[in-house]
């Protein structure tokens, strides 16, 4: 079992930043992949990137490639995303996910544990 719980959301005006932290519990943090994931109002839950166990590899949907970094710290069990000149159209919940899986992807059906989700506002 895993538990994960994300932090950092808020309200912020375009082209500002914030980092998004996911705490997770369970499990042994570096035996699983890491995700997140994002839902706008009225669309579907979308790929914003993936972690490997080790932190080693990452990747991301191409539309937000240069803006989004994920990083991990598997002494402190958390998992970030860090995101830069946000836009308006980045306004979502935002969700970490975690796979037990021994393969990864940008597909959901990859993750078997998800968190609650923060809100993420994005102002013009």
């Amino acid at each position: 079992q895993v538990q994960l719980v994300e932090s950092g959301g808020g309200l912020v005006q375009a082209g500002g930043s914030l980092r998004l932290s996911c705490a997770a519990s369970g499990r042994t943090f570096g035996t699983y992949a890491m995700g997140w994931f994002r839902q706008a109002p009225g669309k579907e839950r979308e790929f914003v990137g993936v972690i490997s166990r080790s932190g080693g590899s990452t990747d991301y949907a191409d539309s937000l490639k240069g803006r989004f970094t994920i990083s991990r710290d598997n002494a402190k069990n958390t998992v970030y995303l860090q995101m830069n000149s946000l836009k308006p159209e980045d306004t979502a919940v935002y969700y970490c996910a975690a796979t037990t899986y021994s393969s990864y992807g940008a597909g959901a059906d990859y993750y078997n544990y998800w968190g609650q989700g923060t809100q993420v506002t994005v102002s013009s």
